[in-house]
């Protein structure tokens, strides 16, 4: 179960304030190592991240696989930005430290539990998938082959104008609660496309 927690704005925005610049500042001087790393031509969490980034990505909460992926993107597709992971890891930070008071779950999210990318809800397709892959980020719970904010999740926030951080956010405070979510989603939303493209990552 996602907890509920009704003060998460008052925790997020003290998480977020405490020493914001000194964890964003590592994690860009991290991100841009690996960047550069990966436009050389290396491949793989070791070459790409290094170990001694692990310490500080696991204090945070989040882990070598997210970045990678974040990086891969980031040289492949040119998105998402530095910016925008920034963003999301800050809402997992908060997350981390103060619902799981810095212990990380055991648990692993197998990518075969999720929704089909062809499952709707209120009729957006992807939204349930979007959503058990938003509350498995928020717990560091994600399988090394699930993405969260992954070239078909970004079409998907796009298309209702939100941002990975703001959908991420909007998990978190909805709970267990699908129809909230499904309620912001459509009060952020532009009509829905009849041929918005699913990818399954």
């Amino acid at each position: 179960m996602l907890p509920f927690c009704p003060d998460n704005k008052v925790m997020t925005k003290r998480m977020t304030t405490e020493s914001s610049q000194d964890w964003r500042s590592q994690l860009r001087d991290i991100y841009e190592q690996a960047v550069h790393r990966f436009e050389q031509g290396r491949r793989g969490l070791e070459p790409v991240v290094g170990h001694e980034a692990l310490a500080f990505l696991d204090s945070i909460g989040t882990s070598a696989q997210e970045l990678y992926d974040f990086v891969e993107d980031w040289v492949e597709d040119g998105e998402p930005d530095f910016e925008s992971v920034a963003a999301m890891t800050d809402v997992r930070r908060a997350y981390f430290l103060t619902v799981q008071e810095g212990k990380p779950s055991n648990t692993v999210i197998p990518s075969a539990t999720l929704p089909s990318g062809y499952a709707e809800m209120g009729g957006y397709r992807w939204l349930p998938r979007i959503i058990a892959k938003a509350r498995a980020k928020l717990r560091g719970e994600l399988a090394p082959d699930i993405m969260f904010g992954c070239g078909a999740d970004r079409p998907f926030l796009r298309s209702v104008n939100m941002e990975p951080a703001e959908f991420l956010k909007t998990v978190w405070d909805a709970g267990t609660d699908d129809r909230a979510i499904l309620d912001a989603v459509q009060q952020k939303a532009v009509p829905v496309s009849a041929d918005q493209g699913v990818r399954h990552d």
